[in-house]
Formats: structure tokens, C-alpha cells, sequence
């Protein structure tokens, strides 16, 4: 019998895999990036479709198989997409993309689950004036957890403070993610 994990999970991404499942990107607390397999999310009337959609948060039951990750459950707890804005999604989907792109494989980096939650939260509740600054912040902390930024960050969370200075320093702070994105060779 296999191990079943239960655990928190944000879906990053979704693709077709075959008629109705889906191959799922997951980031979790505990073992950070997973790339798992769905079995018929995609039918119609599917239970898991609303807690397997992207942007979704979700306490999920995942399953060890020989080669992959299969989830067996999932509750939808928060749906990030219907709190965001259509301008918030973007940017959003722009910094998941950052760590799809950027983790080959999987990742057991408990600092990208934390990020990725403050991300959604703080784009979710503050001004479309500061998403500029989340967003940069954001990639400067993922850049920096995956070992492809050195220099200090104006502050761990999303506050008024650390957004400022963000501001404030604006062109180093993306000539600095763009450097990050060179090293990493993409």
C-alpha cells in the first residue's frame, strides 16, 4: 500500500494529459514543487475541478507512485483566482511562470509555498497602485530562494515599507531579476 501525504497545496498550472485528466504543477508547505497527475478532472461534472483549478488553494491528499505524484483528494479552500483582479491574474501568472520555468523537476523548497500565499494575499488586498511592487518584490524573493539572487531585499514581507523602497529603487531592483534570469540560463 502507498504512503498517502496530506497536505496544503496552490495549483501553479494545469494541462491536458489524455481525455479527462490533468497534469497539475503544486506547491506545497512541506514538499514544495510537485508536478502530479489528476485522474479525470477534466469530465464533466468532476469533484475535484473546482479545488484542481488553477490559482487554487487546496488541502490535497497526494499519492507516491513508482515514476510520479498522483493526487487522490482535494477540498478547495481559497480560490485566488475569483479574488483577484483581471490585471492581478496576470501578473500573478507571470511570477507562477517564473517558478515553473525556473524549477526543473521537483523542488522540495518550503520557502516557495510561503511566497507564493503572501504573493496571492497581498495582491488580493492591496491597491492595484502597489501591484507593480509585488510583483517585483515577488520574483526578487523566488530568485533569492532559488539561489539565483544574492543581494538583500528591502523587507521578507509585502508591507508599505518594503513596497516603497521597492519603488523608490525600481530599475536596480529589475536589473537585478533580470540578472538572476540570465544565470539561471533561460
Amino acid at each position: 500500500m502507498r504512503f498517502k501525504y496530506e497536505t496544503r497545496g496552490i495549483v501553479l498550472s494545469r494541462a491536458p494529459a489524455g481525455e479527462a485528466n490533468a497534469l497539475i504543477a503544486l506547491v506545497t508547505p512541506e514538499l514544495g514543487l510537485v508536478r502530479t497527475r489528476a485522474q479525470g478532472v477534466r469530465t464533466s461534472g468532476a469533484k475535484l475541478a473546482a479545488a484542481l483549478a488553477t490559482f487554487a488553494e487546496s488541502d490535497c491528499v497526494l499519492v507516491r507512485g513508482r515514476d510520479t505524484w498522483r493526487i487522490a483528494g482535494a477540498v478547495l479552500k481559497e480560490s485566488w483566482a475569483k479574488r483577484l483582479s483581471r490585471a492581478a491574474r496576470v501578473r500573478a501568472a507571470r511570477v507562477v511562470g517564473l517558478i515553473i520555468r525556473l524549477v526543473a523537476g521537483e523542488a522540495h523548497d518550503t520557502e516557495l509555498f510561503a511566497i507564493t500565499q503572501e504573493f496571492f494575499e497581498a495582491l488580493s488586498e492591496l491597491p492595484e497602485a502597489e501591484h507593480e511592487a509585488i510583483e517585483i518584490l515577488a520574483a526578487l524573493r523566488l530568485l533569492r530562494a532559488l539561489g539565483l539572487d544574492a543581494g538583500g531585499i528591502p523587507g521578507e514581507n509585502f508591507s508599505p515599507e518594503a513596497l516603497a523602497a521597492i519603488r523608490a529603487e525600481r530599475k536596480h531592483y529589475v536589473s537585478r531579476i533580470n540578472r538572476g534570469l540570465e544565470a539561471s540560463g533561460l
